[in-house]
């Protein structure tokens, strides 16, 4: 069964896009079975990974025969259509056949009112049982179609019933971050909302109505992998003095508010699995820390892309595996681009592995 990771934070521009292509490309290139999903109304990885340049492009997949978006797979529970939803037909992606695209589908949106009626009457209205269970019946099934090791669910940045609805419905989950003031309170302002949302679905696992729905709601417990801080500028390798200030601040918070709350609320890995993955790329081999502190290391640091970016995106490549006829550069740019893109490399790899660590119990 496929592991399925949600990639959050309420707090927009911090990189869950770029990361869910690039960290799922990794993923993939290291033997996995990988479906990244656009569960963004905004559309922006299924943008980036196809290619697409406006909204004529998106009409003429959304015209197509079969259910080739996420919208469109959710249609019969939330049309009350008398047919069962059905798998994605997902989207290959050019240059790794190992990750397929469940595309996004900006009427998603439009759906986001009838869940958060059908997750507030979960226990009394027998017309919106089956909605609950309905996301995770349609990434499931489409996993299996594929059989995929894992799903990668971006997500937009808000805090409604779909988001909701996917991190509790997920296994694991990883808040990206982007190292300033804003991702800092977004931090503090985890500690509130996922126990709230944990007490949710705690209580819909327990209702006969959503047992037996046709989607059941599904016996999930969302266990935290870790963070990713990305998008910071360095100086001589390091990031740069006011970078560093906020990535400390944001560790401290995750370290000191976050990881108690996550743990007050099950969670959280065994000890073992997160200094186990703690390791890779360390060159040590035991790392004399505190529990809260290994947990609370991000997984991936990864500084600004700069130029690679908008390479990465014109050639739907990740950041890591360009060419040196896409990067369009010679001489001593090429060479620090290429030098740059290794380091990248790296860090993804190291990051793939540790997700492979962390999961590997499940």
């Amino acid at each position: 069964m496929a592991k399925q990771i949600a990639l959050f934070n309420h707090k927009g521009g911090v990189g869950k896009t770029t990361t869910t292509f690039n960290l799922g490309w990794m993923l993939a290139e290291k033997g996995k079975k990988v479906i990244i999903a656009d569960c963004d109304p905004q559309c922006n990885l299924t943008g980036m990974v196809l290619g697409f340049k406006d909204a004529e492009d998106f009409n003429s997949m959304y015209s197509s025969d079969g259910v080739t978006n996420i919208r469109d797979g959710l249609a019969p529970a939330f049309e009350s259509r008398p047919t069962l939803i059905e798998p994605v037909d997902c989207q290959s992606i050019d240059g790794q056949p190992n990750m397929h695209l469940i595309p996004g589908h900006i009427g998603l949106a439009e759906y986001e009112v009838t869940l958060g009626i059908a997750q507030g009457l979960s226990g009394s209205l027998l017309t919106l049982q089956n909605l609950p269970g309905a996301l995770y019946y349609l990434l499931s099934k489409t996993a299996e179609k594929y059989d995929a090791d894992f799903i990668l669910v971006d997500m937009s940045p808000s805090l409604g019933p779909i988001n909701q609805n996917l991190l509790t419905t997920s296994d694991y989950f990883i808040v990206p971050m982007f190292p300033g003031y804003f991702s800092a309170m977004a931090t503090v302002s985890l500690t509130s909302i996922l126990p709230i949302w944990v007490s949710w679905a705690k209580h819909c696992k327990k209702l006969d109505l959503l047992k037996n729905a046709i989607y059941p709601f599904p016996d999930k417990r969302p266990q935290f992998l870790g963070t990713i801080i990305q998008n910071f500028r360095v100086m001589e390798g390091n990031p740069t003095a006011s970078f560093r200030q906020w990535i400390e601040e944001i560790k401290e918070g995750v370290q000191t508010k976050l990881i108690p709350v996550l743990d007050e609320n099950e969670m959280l890995l065994l000890d073992e699995l997160y200094q186990k993955a703690s390791l890779i790329g360390s060159g040590v081999t035991q790392l004399p820390l505190f529990f809260d502190e290994i947990a609370s290391q991000p997984i991936l640091q990864l500084s600004d892309f700069n130029s690679l970016i908008a390479c990465s995106q014109e050639h739907q490549a990740p950041v890591f595996n360009l060419t040196d006829v896409q990067l369009k550069t010679t001489g001593i740019a090429l060479d620090k681009q290429k030098e740059s893109m290794n380091h990248f490399r790296s860090l993804f790899s190291d990051g793939a592995e540790r997700i492979i660590i962390l999961t590997e119990n499940a």
